[in-house]
């Protein structure tokens, strides 16, 4: 094996070397070259996968999809699970081959080369940060309908403020530990889960009839066609969940087994969640109905099924969802620049790590300023969208990877996990992620074009020297 390239004397090939301090504070040693603990089990795993993508999927998205679908925006979702899977899968797979932070980047960069892996390394951060963004707005929303179940009327113009104060403090927690982290998620999702349990059992039992009063059923899809597919473009940001997982690889405790079990049994749970979600809100109100109610539908719809307690729950539940979410992905941001930083393709100071609290503070840092920045937007639709396209350009990339991978079997690529339906799966993948592309608005496609070619501008000038290593040590 040859020597590992370097850029103005920094290691690029993703070694461990021995811990060199390089600024000491009166608090914490930080260095360029320290790794991030392995504190994550099968059920942070889970978590972080479960815990992002059921905020945006349950709770913001069925007033905003049945608006466009009806009822069919089931189907939307089921189309974002299918590729979803067919993503996770071959992700999976070079998961366990490279159980490194930064995910999809590691892998592109590894299979695809240095230029590949900068225009994705940058395009993730900043699709995270456009996701993170959208489920803080989220958040806001209801927490603003919190207060008003509590009699506390404070109108939509605290949504925003309430975004960003809590945006800035998921940050800070994140800065005192992945495991503090960790901790708030698993709380989280666990009763998260529990409230969505009793209020789909119910609702599912009577939208079918067996209680309550028979209503009569819309037309499944009352604009045709297209709109599912539109529909599904939009709805892809609630899969980013699984990739997120991808991102914290480096810090799970026996990856070979718990990353795939983590990122296919999240995207296997939440599929089966949003689909029986949509069919409980589009039995209780058609889709213009839920149209008008936006955000915070569902919020009416348990107000439909189980009256003034079924609203508090769901406000709650939503609540509990859009935290969960917009925490897990302040934390996936933070170790993809953390990723890029640590290959020298972004200044070396971003993927310092505390040692005090094991965390790379400064990617923090430029994770949850870009993130404020674009909560005050408010722009909710396009803020997913936006997340969506630049994510599924990622996920065809991976699927890419795992085929020039496999076509070369470097002798360092021993994955633990093999992908199943090899070549079809990855194939399929492919070609599923990049064509939803084409079905998102045309704001979205060029906000996510033009932060492509902006990526690609920062490698020309800054990191087109770099040589990345494909081999783990």
């Amino acid at each position: 094996m040859s020597d590992p390239s370097s850029v103005g004397g920094t290691n690029v090939e993703g070694e461990s070397p021995q811990l060199e301090p390089t600024i000491e504070t009166e608090e914490a040693t930080i260095t360029d070259d320290a790794e991030l603990e392995r504190t994550l089990g099968l059920t942070g795993g889970l978590a972080i996968g479960i815990g992002t993508m059921i905020g945006a999927g349950i709770f913001v998205f069925p007033g905003l999809a049945a608006g466009r679908a009806g009822p069919a925006a089931a189907g939307s979702f089921a189309i974002g699970a299918l590729v979803a899977l067919l993503v996770a899968l071959p992700a999976s797979e070079l998961a366990t081959a490279m159980p490194k932070s930064g995910g999809g980047y590691y892998y592109i960069s590894r299979g695809l080369g240095t230029l590949a892996g900068t225009v994705v390394g940058l395009s993730l951060w900043f699709g995270l940060v456009f996701a993170t963004a959208f489920y803080l707005v989220g958040f806001g929303y209801y927490a603003v309908d919190t207060l008003a179940e509590l009699g506390i009327a404070v109108g939509d113009d605290l949504v925003i403020p309430l975004a960003l104060l809590f945006g800035a403090g998921f940050t800070v927690l994140n800065i005192t530990g992945t495991e503090n982290a960790a901790k708030l998620q698993n709380g989280i999702v666990a009763l998260l889960l529990s409230i969505l349990a009793v209020f789909l059992g119910y609702g599912g039992l009577d939208a079918v009839g067996l209680i309550g009063d028979p209503s009569t059923p819309e037309q499944f899809a009352p604009f045709g066609a297209m709109p599912v597919l539109t529909t599904a473009a939009l709805v892809f940001t609630s899969y980013l969940g699984f990739a997120q997982v991808a991102t914290v690889a480096g810090e799970m405790k026996d990856p070979g087994r718990n990353l795939p079990l983590a990122m296919v049994g999240s995207v296997l749970i939440v599929g089966v969640l949003y689909v029986a979600t949509i069919f409980v809100a589009t039995s209780a109100f058609g889709g213009d109905r839920l149209a008008e109610l936006g955000e915070t539908a569902m919020v009416e719809v348990g107000r439909h099924y189980l009256g003034a307690a079924g609203a508090v729950a769901i406000v709650f539940g939503g609540l509990l969802a859009t935290m969960s979410s917009a925490n897990a992905s302040v934390l996936s941001t933070s170790r993809a620049i953390y990723a890029v930083s640590k290959d020298a393709l972004l200044p070396r100071r971003a993927s310092h790590i505390n040692l005090r609290y094991g965390t790379p503070h400064v990617a923090l840092g430029m994770a949850g300023g870009p993130i404020l920045a674009l909560v005050a937007t408010g722009r909710v639709e396009v803020l997913a969208e936006v997340a969506s396209f630049l994510h599924l350009v990622m996920y065809g990339l991976i699927c890419v990877a795992l085929l020039a991978l496999r076509r070369d079997e470097p002798e360092w690529y021993d994955p633990d996990f093999r992908a199943p339906g090899y070549p079809v799966v990855p194939i399929l993948g492919a070609l599923a992620s990049f064509a939803l592309i084409g079905f998102m608005q045309r704001t979205s496609q060029l906000i996510g074009i033009a932060i492509m070619i902006a990526t690609a501008g920062w490698y020309a000038y800054y990191a087109r020297d770099v040589t990345l290593k494909g081999a783990l040590q």
